[in-house]
């Protein structure tokens, strides 16, 4: 009976081994990237919500709009309905919510969230 010789592992096998294990990698961290993006949206549209609603909340306590535009930070401290306010005043890239006024509303605005929406805009969408 004749014994089989065990083959040794080439290195042109171990090669293409690798380049598939790299190539299956990049693709699910290009992937990755994309829902994160999505996260980071979504975070800042809730979060931009949440400021303006409290901010007009202490407008309708009786605040001046000027007021509360100028020191969103000190009334979304006050209103007792956040715990951190400079948290809650930056988006989901970590960069800070730009707070206007506009005649008698709040705008929360955020730049990076507004690069993402016109870069992911749908065709359906109409402005």
């Amino acid at each position: 009976m004749k014994k089989k010789k065990k083959r040794p592992i080439t290195l042109l096998e171990i090669m293409i081994v690798i380049f598939l294990i790299g190539l299956i990698g990049g693709v699910i961290g290009y992937n990755m990237k994309g829902s994160l993006d999505k996260g980071r949206a979504f975070k800042s549209e809730q979060a931009a919500s949440r400021v303006r609603e409290i901010l007009l909340l202490q407008v309708a306590d009786g605040h001046s709009i000027d007021e509360v535009v100028a020191k969103p930070e000190y009334y979304l401290m006050n209103s007792g309905l956040c715990d951190k306010p400079q948290k809650l005043l930056k988006d989901g890239w970590n960069g800070n919510f730009k707070i206007e006024k506009d005649k008698f509303d709040i705008l929360v605005i955020s730049k990076r969230l507004d690069d993402y929406n016109k870069e992911h805009k749908k065709p359906d969408e109409v402005q």
